[in-house]
């Protein structure tokens, strides 16, 4: 009688194997093993993303993805009422935070349904936001990302302003933004189009990875060729010859480019920089 063959293992054994019998020693074994699960349809791509998403979180600080103060939508400590509404239909926001000018400084949060419950109990008349003032969280910038979503989880927190090394306002981040690096873009229909480059203001930008080449050259008054490559992305993959990880960095035509997030397909966020040019003579 001829002895049969134990079957081959599954896919799901070999992963099972993987984790308990082969311990996973770094981040590239674990993308390899989502692959394999990917084309053996264990998992989809979006579920793949979201994993990877996840993991890249870890590795981001609050200064990746936060609102520079530039573009922070801040409301004085005196504004009248009229003047807050004014702000607050004008840009759809839900929080604001309320900035005494001249000691830059946070007073703290209201929340745009603080005003419409005012309205609505009282029929009108000056809003008084000190009695509707929330506190406002605050993190420094170097933060990690994957820290600040469990401090939101744990204040019950929506927002955080974010503070640089001398304690004074560098931007702001919110829950969604940390969101966004796990899931992708959250649009809702009172989002606009976001800005190709955001500057940090502090010679960092924040670019987003499918920025023309064009708008890149006059944004950054460069001269890059484009033949070969429509978009920033285009350039950073053809120069590394690969898709490079999540903070890979590598220099070209005079700027420093650094992989702030990416998938398995494709690059999302660079943070560029200018690079100084060494003087001549």
């Amino acid at each position: 009688m001829s002895e049969e063959k134990p079957p081959s293992p599954t896919f799901f054994q070999k992963v099972i194997g993987k984790f308990f019998y082969q311990p996973l020693k770094s981040r590239k074994q674990l993308m390899q093993v989502l692959e394999e699960a990917e084309d053996n349809l264990v998992i989809d791509a979006h579920s793949r993303s979201v994993i990877e998403g996840a993991l890249q979180v870890e590795s981001l600080r609050v200064r990746d993805v936060m609102v520079p103060k530039a573009k922070m939508i801040l409301i004085a400590s005196d504004a009248s009422t009229e003047e807050l509404l004014k702000v607050m239909v004008r840009s759809s926001h839900s929080r604001f935070p309320i900035h005494n000018q001249e000691q830059d400084r946070v007073l703290g949060v209201i929340l745009a349904k603080d005003l419409l419950s005012h309205f609505a109990e009282n029929g009108g008349g000056e809003f008084n936001y000190r009695e509707y003032l929330r506190d406002a969280l605050s993190v420094p910038e170097s933060k990690p990302l994957g820290a600040l979503l469990r401090e939101f989880q744990q204040s019950k927190s929506h927002m955080a302003i974010v503070v640089d090394e001398y304690g004074e306002i560098a931007g702001l981040v919110t829950l969604e933004d940390v969101l966004e690096q796990i899931v992708g873009e959250i649009e809702d229909e009172h989002d606009k189009e976001e800005d190709y480059i955001v500057d940090y203001g502090d010679g960092r930008y924040l670019l987003q990875a499918s920025t023309p080449i064009g708008e890149f050259n006059e944004f950054f008054e460069a001269s890059i060729k484009n033949d070969d490559f429509d978009t920033v992305a285009g350039m950073v993959i053809a120069s590394f010859t690969y898709l490079p990880e999540q903070m890979s960095e590598i220099s070209l035509h005079g700027f420093q480019f650094k992989v702030l997030k990416t998938d398995s397909r494709r690059l999302h966020l660079l943070e560029v920089t200018r690079l100084k040019q060494e003087p001549k003579g």
